[in-house]
């Protein structure tokens, strides 16, 4: 009897997910790099195809680390620098499980959330950068996570900080355009900085939302900020979600195709420009 529960025990042990087991092990339940393969600052499109496409076209020496169910990682070089490129696909718990498991597991140390976004507001225009400082939510995981209590979801500042004087230096405007915005200088992308709305709904069945979020001048809405943030806040990591605007929900205008890949283009160095220099302070 005694010999048939041990039996059952190391069935039990082995079949099991990492995360129910005391000893640490690589790979995890969703990522299959070996430890050491994930870099300590990681740029987290939701898109695989995307993070495929940002390896090939930025990194240099990148190696594919992992591709469970389709969601591929990346490790390379850039501006030598050691940077991870991770797919999270899409919504809250499928960010919430990648950012768990590289904080946890892969000790990574800044998670950098680049994606598109929708916005409401007329002072945000296509093609603009929005850098969440903040992220309000339909979702009540990080309710859960605090107890029942309301936890504020918002970026690290250092991150934040970062990003901003990296665009100045790249010529990107800051923040909204004022009367005093010359026509040129105002048909340029700008960066923008504030609080975003992380819906759990594409198509979301309150009518209510877009004038709440137009009223609290929020800037923009995703499906992942305030997951990422969340679980950086309970794991010890910093994080930031970078996002261009794709669609001017209201007013029904949409990027084209051509105009998606030049901005995301945009997005997608001054992420890595951004976590050039984490990596570098890190280091």
């Amino acid at each position: 009897k005694d010999s048939k529960q041990v039996t059952v025990l190391k069935a039990i042990f082995v079949h099991c997910p990492p995360h129910h087991q005391n000893k640490l092990a690589m790979p995890t339940t969703h990522i299959e790099a070996q430890d050491g393969e994930i870099a300590d600052t990681v740029i987290m499109p939701g898109d695989p195809k995307r993070a495929r496409w940002i390896a090939e076209t930025f990194l240099k020496d990148s190696k594919q680390v992992t591709d469970v169910r389709g969601i591929c990682g990346f490790t390379g070089s850039y501006k030598g620098k050691r940077i991870s490129v991770m797919a999270t696909g899409m919504g809250v718990p499928s960010m919430g499980i990648y950012a768990t498991e590289l904080i946890k597991d892969y000790k990574c140390k800044n998670l950098i959330r680049i994606g598109t976004c929708g916005t409401v507001r007329h002072d945000v225009k296509l093609m603009d950068i929005v850098a969440a400082q903040g992220a309000s939510s339909d979702s009540q995981v990080n309710r859960i996570r605090f107890k029942g209590y309301e936890y504020a979801t918002i970026c690290d500042f250092s991150l934040l900080l970062t990003l901003t004087e990296t665009a100045k230096e790249k010529g990107i405007p800051l923040g909204e355009r004022t009367e005093s915005t010359s026509a040129e200088e105002a048909k340029k992308p700008h960066l923008q900085v504030g609080n975003v709305f992380t819906s759990d709904f594409f198509y979301h069945p309150d009518d209510r939302v877009n004038p709440l979020m137009k009223q609290y001048n929020v800037k923009a809405v995703e499906m992942e900020a305030y997951s990422l943030y969340g679980c950086a806040a309970e794991y010890g990591a910093k994080a930031l979600a970078i996002l261009t605007v794709s669609d001017q929900i209201e007013e029904g205008l949409h990027l084209t195709p051509q105009e998606r890949q030049s901005t995301l283009h945009t997005m997608c160095e001054l992420a890595l420009d951004t976590a050039a220099k984490v990596a570098g302070a890190n280091a």
